[in-house]
């Protein structure tokens, strides 16, 4: 058969990006500067990336045989991966809940945003902050507050011992710190 008559997509056409699970009822919980940093993703894509790429595709297309034009083929699948991502951002950002941790400047207590310092099993001094699904990077000491470890510090207090089951056995969790930002997101860059 010719290529003229197969799907020029990829077999990966139709995947979606998958969402982080929310609990049966949850909410989408981000900072404000999460919030603002998706978002700026998401117009970078729709008024910078996609139209650079568009231009690329529609010059690639005007030189002729598409079936080995390299820049054509390219342009087509990144076309579709900066449609998913849009799509992706534009429904998260939808469902949204925004939350500012700066009410909780000051506190001992362990909420949603906050910095926590803790002791596992008495010799391990870890830090963490607790951020919404989407935009917790674990290779930045941040964790999403549906994680089993936000989850077992969230509402607990400086001084608190807590107890985290983990595939690898029973943890013992000593709240050493808690820390929230001073002031909210949008004033911080003043």
């Amino acid at each position: 058969m010719s290529k003229a008559f197969t799907r020029e997509a990829d077999a990966d056409d139709g995947d979606e990006l998958v969402s982080p699970p929310l609990p049966v009822g949850g909410k989408n919980y981000i900072t404000p500067h999460g919030y603002a940093r998706l978002r700026s993703e998401l117009l970078a894509l729709i008024d910078t990336e996609r139209p650079k790429i568009v231009d690329i595709v529609h010059w690639a297309a005007s030189n002729g045989d598409r079936s080995e034009n390299g820049d054509y083929l390219y342009g087509k699948k990144r076309l579709r991966e900066i449609d998913r991502r849009i799509r992706f951002l534009t429904k998260r950002l939808e469902i949204a809940e925004i939350v500012d941790p700066t009410i909780h400047h000051g506190s001992d207590q362990v909420f949603f945003g906050a910095t926590v310092t803790y002791l596992e099993d008495d010799s391990v001094e870890r830090t963490i902050t607790i951020l919404g699904i989407d935009e917790a990077e674990s290779n930045q000491g941040q964790v999403s507050w549906m994680a089993p470890v936000a989850r077992a510090l969230l509402k607990s207090r400086v001084g608190d011992e807590i107890t985290l089951a983990a595939p690898g056995g029973v943890h013992r969790l000593e709240v050493m710190g808690v820390q929230y930002p001073d002031q909210p997101a949008h004033e911080a860059g003043n």
